[in-house]
């Protein structure tokens, strides 16, 4: 399963301790003093046993390393530009496996760009090498790995009284096979000395896909029912359930998608109340409908009531479904298939209660219904700890639990005559535990200095997930911000 993993990034913020507020007005302070840069990166590695791009099962391992820098400038008193600049890049075992068979078999040692309609194969020579693979290992394809770049421009605008305030913003990221810009607003009007907060914001997506299809999918789609003895697999064999060699192998199923669009529409509501000098909490609603082309291409289906054929060596098709096969993999019916539309609702709240100099509690829980039968609950804790005027450490749990969609089914349960199909793991049921750890480092004198630019913070932060169909993840991201003195 090819995880774009787009990660988003938090701007670590110094935690207050129970601070008086002067609200008496004496001059319009700016609302940034001066230009504040963040450098954020963050290391990601999960590994499993369900790959989508393989059908359901196989190897889920990826690594991703993104890197962000923000830079917030001040316009003048009232108004603040702020830039996001990301790059991501990972390697996966599992969109690898777009195209499975190594570069020694059927690409023909000249590497393989999962597209390509005119590659030749080793089988061809004497001291012929015949294509393999197995969902359980990566393959040496180009879509092994990838980049997303990203940026995002925000303007935000307050008004003198500082309880309004509104902001606009445009947004653009791109990687191999997948293009978004988005744009959006929103206001946020604060009353009641400023302990009442309301906002609204509003996001369009636009985006497109350039289709990568599965191999033997791309090359069928190319060809036609002759396929298997023109381009990619000329020369290559077939074989079936026996591990006998058979020509008939036919994903009739199979047409390429019509429409390569994804749109996006969603409305965010929030409300923010301070209770006391040690109680604040905070409710909210989304609103996002997305329409277009919501499955994935080159995720492959399995269905239990069509024959399995194989390309790679025979001795491996009785451990098709077990790590221990290193040589053969099973050719697809057809791709993922999805409704070109989703409604989806979260609801969530926050409660953050100060209990004393030392210690503050962070709650967090949201509720998610989507009109694909999806519904999920998360809930998490946070406990920060001021070990000193620059320290504060903090624990952090949360759990995740959701039901799954009802057009999913595990590694070859669909039936060719369903309309709707996926074996993506991750729209089906599970739960997840995921624990970790931060470190907060403040210095308000912003002593330490690059350049003309003084360090505020460093954040860190560590969390181990793992779910309840065994995919495990761990996530490390740290934070620097800098003001510019």
């Amino acid at each position: 399963m090819k995880i774009k993993i787009i990660l988003l990034f938090v701007l670590f913020t110094t935690i207050a301790f129970g601070q008086e507020v002067d609200t008496t007005v004496v001059f319009k302070k700016r609302v940034l003093e001066s230009t504040e840069v963040d450098f954020l990166a963050s290391y990601y590695n999960q590994d499993g046993k369900k790959s989508a791009v393989s059908g359901g099962i196989g190897s889920e391992k990826l690594t991703d390393i993104t890197s962000n820098i923000v830079v917030a400038m001040p316009l003048n008193d009232d108004d603040v530009l702020t830039i996001d600049l990301g790059i991501s890049a990972y390697s996966s075992a599992s969109s690898s496996n777009i195209n499975p068979f190594n570069a020694t078999g059927a690409s023909g040692g000249k590497g393989d760009d999962d597209d390509n309609e005119n590659n030749n194969n080793v089988n061809n020579g004497a001291n012929a090498i015949a294509p393999y693979g197995t969902p359980w290992q990566a393959s040496s394809g180009a879509s092994k790995s990838d980049q997303l770049a990203a940026v995002t421009v925000n303007y935000s605008h307050s008004s003198d009284s500082r309880n309004f305030i509104w902001n606009a913003d445009v947004s653009f990221s791109n990687e191999y096979d997948y293009t978004s810009v988005g744009f959006g607003g929103g206001i946020a009007t604060l009353f009641n000395e400023k302990n009442t907060e309301l906002s609204l914001k509003a996001n369009v997506y636009l985006d497109q896909w350039r289709p990568i299809y599965p191999t033997e999918l791309h090359e069928y789609s190319n060809y036609g029912a002759n396929f298997l003895n023109q381009g990619y697999f000329s020369g290559v064999t077939v074989l079936d359930q026996n591990g006998q060699s058979s020509t008939s192998y036919l994903p009739s199923a199979f047409k390429t998608v019509n429409g390569v669009n994804r749109n996006s529409y969603s409305a965010s509501f929030g409300f923010s109340q301070v209770l006391t000098k040690k109680l604040q909490f905070s409710i909210f609603f989304d609103v996002l409908q997305q329409q277009g082309l919501l499955s994935t291409p080159y995720h492959r289906i399995y269905f239990a009531d069509k024959a399995n054929y194989y390309i790679g060596q025979a001795q491996y098709i009785n451990s098709y479904e077990s790590p221990s096969n290193s040589g053969v993999y099973k050719l697809a019916d057809d791709i993922e298939r999805l409704p070109d539309s989703r409604f989806k609702l979260p609801i969530g709240a926050r409660l953050n209660y100060y209990i004393s100099e030392r210690f503050v509690l962070r709650t967090y829980y949201r509720f998610y219904s989507d009109n694909w039968d999806i519904q999920s609950h998360t809930a998490s804790i946070e406990l920060p700890i001021k070990l000193s005027e620059k320290f504060t450490v903090f624990p952090m749990y949360r759990y995740y639990t959701q039901t799954a969609t009802k057009y999913y089914a595990p590694y070859e349960t669909h039936l060719s005559t369903e309309e709707f199909y996926t074996s993506d793991s991750d729209l089906a049921t599970f739960d997840a535990n995921q624990y970790g750890f931060g470190i907060n480092y403040t210095d308000i004198f912003t002593g330490a200095k690059i350049w003309k630019f003084g360090l505020k913070n460093i954040d860190f932060r560590f969390n181990h997930y793992k779910r309840s169909d065994n995919l495990t993840a761990n996530i490390a991201t740290i934070g620097f911000k800098f003001i510019m003195q």
